[in-house]
């Protein structure tokens, strides 16, 4: 028998100074049985980050392989942002630089990020669509205290500091820029 997503209620609150966007958001995160705490956050920052109206979730780790797991389309099917987590490789991210306005790949996971980056940085130089960012292990794991089934949470985000916080705890989150888009 196959196992089924957990499924979490977030009350996300963001105030984002930097794009003056103040928003908030009733989502439904459906979390893989593969999936982790931790990457589910990343998740949840990276919907905070890029918030409008369009962004949805997809069916992310259940999805075929035509898909990000956070994408921002306009009512046409033209796909303005395409998000993806980890430690992908560049045939995966030529595909969505391809396909999308805008990419941006998430990356965490500690001691690994280095090594990933040093042997595949030359070869992503050419995509000026991609970027790519690196969540630190510590803020990941900060992060992944705020979990419960039902979450209330506030995003500040000013001058590229991202704060977020429940009623009992704040996670500061500062990701570095590994490669801007053009």
């Amino acid at each position: 028998m196959a196992l089924k997503a957990t499924v979490f209620k977030v009350q996300l609150q963001i105030a984002d100074m930097d794009r003056h966007y103040y928003q908030d958001h009733s989502l439904t995160l459906a979390q893989h049985p593969s999936e982790n705490d931790e990457r589910m956050m990343v998740r949840l920052l990276a919907f905070a980050i890029n918030a409008s109206e369009t962004l949805a979730f997809t069916k992310g780790l259940s999805a075929e392989d035509d898909e990000p797991e956070l994408w921002d389309k306009t009512l046409s099917g033209e796909i303005n942002l395409w998000v993806e987590f980890g430690q992908s490789d560049e045939k995966w991210l030529r595909k969505a630089a391809g396909r999308a306005k805008q990419v941006q790949l998430f990356c965490y996971g500690g001691r690994s990020v280095p090594v990933w980056w040093k042997n595949i940085q030359q070869a992503l130089e050419r995509y000026q669509n991609l970027a790519v960012l690196e969540i630190n292990e510590e803020s990941v794991k900060a992060m992944a205290k705020l979990v419960s089934r039902n979450m209330n949470l506030q995003c500040n985000i000013s001058e590229g500091h991202i704060w977020l916080s429940d009623a009992e705890q704040s996670v500061l989150i500062e990701p570095v820029l590994l490669k801007a888009a053009q």
